[in-house]
């Protein structure tokens, strides 16, 4: 057994895992799973089967990764979970594998930090570089984006689309789709404008953030149908590319969007 794994750990026949990993004391590792280089799993970790863990993510005491979906339809498909590299997740996480209903793949990209006691559920797809605070359970089938922050205690619904950029405050109830750069808060959510703040500290420029937020009054405070925004946000676009973000999110929306 490598140094680098405890002796009280439990690993599969079939699990795979880089020489340079790191399992601690009472962690299992399911069959079919693969843990790559430099990752982390500190203790009392249970990884389920088919699971593929990236580079260098650090995973806390506690959580699950790679457990049956919880849903009723499930009955024992072969059904995957694919996390990305340099993740860092926290006590006590559920991330649960996919189910034959959708694409039987829940997928977890790279540099998210997953706070305490997170649930990503079936079928969910999260993208890069976002943080989800404490107890934010997402429900199956949603996509959450890239550069996304959801505040802790959050629910969000089944099928629902985050989008990049966007900022979902503490305690909040998403039932509708939040569109790129929005900030949206309460139960249920409302939108309040856009994370002009955020945008800032990333160092985009006031013409951008001034055309973001011009696009922001055009969807949400602007009065126009669908169609009559899309028309004028495509305006915009020789000025400002980001605003292709905006146009996305109503493109793609197929819950209505959080206003």
């Amino acid at each position: 057994m490598s140094m680098n794994i405890h002796p009280t750990a439990i690993i599969d026949d079939t699990a795979i895992i880089d020489d340079t990993a790191v399992i601690g004391a009472y962690c299992i590792i399911g069959k079919n799973s693969k843990i790559g280089a430099h990752s982390v799993l500190r203790s009392h970790v249970i990884v389920g089967e088919n699971t593929t863990i990236g580079q260098y993510n650090e995973i806390y005491q506690f959580a699950s990764v790679g457990e049956n979906p919880q849903d009723l339809k499930y009955a024992g498909e072969e059904t995957y979970l694919e996390i990305g590299d340099h993740n860092r997740i926290r006590e006590s996480c559920t991330l649960h594998r996919g189910t034959t209903q959708d694409n039987a793949l829940t997928k977890i990209g790279s540099h998210n930090l997953l706070m305490v006691n997170t649930h990503i559920a079936h079928d969910c797809v999260v993208g890069d570089h976002n943080v989800l605070a404490n107890n934010v359970g997402v429900a199956g089938h949603s996509h959450i984006g890239n550069y996304v922050i959801i505040g802790g205690q959050s629910g969000i619904h089944q099928f629902c689309k985050i989008d990049d950029y966007s900022m979902i405050g503490g305690a909040s109830l998403i039932l509708k789709d939040v569109a790129a750069f929005t900030m949206v808060s309460g139960n249920p959510a409302k939108v309040h404008g856009i994370n002009k703040e955020g945008m800032r500290r990333k160092g985009w420029s006031g013409d951008t953030i001034k055309a973001l937020d011009e696009a922001y009054r055009v969807i949400f405070r602007s009065g126009m149908i669908r169609d009559q925004a899309l028309a004028e946000l495509e305006k915009m676009l020789p000025i400002e590319p980001k605003v292709q973000l905006f146009i996305d999110s109503l493109k793609n929306s197929g819950r209505g969007l959080t206003r």
